[in-house]
């Protein structure tokens, strides 16, 4: 049985962050419902704020930096994406929606997606609604039906598995497994030379060292 490749992308800052502890809570639970059913599973985890100068440079340039084209590449290739951001000013953090905003708008048609986010108060849990899933909607991702929101309040409830945040962790991961039972496979991916506009295709050679 091939195995499912998962993608975990945290957009904390921290360390530790809480978004990170969120995407690891998500993963583990996406790789036992997996597992659960006969299936093996494997999660690859990524920090953005490893990528934000790379971030940076390709909003302004148009094309990506070899590192960040490499994650880009992970996130395409991956069977399903989970992708957690802490919220800022009543919305995802900048870091997050710039990563989203550098990858060809068609790069997650119908790839599986697990959202998630962590703020300072259980009033931030709009942002899931408002802000993310019209995101993701757009990108036409097919995104859990929980979308999983921790405060400071949750962490360290029900520290056996029984406190809410843990219900609604396993909660997404089973509906993870139900959406991957029915994923399209993935569509063989071109050149990513191929159709890029003159413009970048030379910022690309001007870029190169000499």
């Amino acid at each position: 049985m091939a195995e499912r490749r998962i993608v975990a992308l945290s957009a904390g800052l921290g360390t530790p962050s809480s978004s990170r502890m969120l995407a690891d809570q998500l993963s583990a639970a996406a790789r036992q419902s997996l597992q659960d059913a006969g299936h093996e599973a494997s999660v690859t985890t990524y920090e953005l704020r490893e990528y934000a100068v790379d971030i940076a440079n390709a909003m302004v340039s148009g094309f990506a930096p070899p590192n960040l084209e490499a994650l880009i590449n992970e996130v395409i290739d991956a069977d399903a994406l989970i992708a957690v951001t802490p919220v800022f000013t009543a919305s995802m953090s900048g870091l997050f929606k710039s990563f989203f905003d550098v990858i060809d708008k068609d790069a997650l048609d119908g790839k599986p997606v697990m959202v998630g986010a962590t703020g300072g108060s259980a009033r931030h849990s709009m942002v899931l609604d408002f802000a993310l899933r019209p995101m993701f909607s757009y990108l036409r991702a097919r995104i859990t039906p929980t979308a999983v929101f921790a405060a400071p309040d949750d962490w360290g409830a029900g520290t056996d598995g029984t406190g809410t945040l843990d219900r609604r962790v396993r909660r997404a991961g089973s509906e993870l497994l139900a959406l991957l039972g029915d994923a399209p496979a993935p569509a063989p991916r071109q050149n990513p030379n191929e159709s890029l506009p003159f413009e970048q295709l030379l910022a690309q050679v001007q870029a190169r060292p000499a």
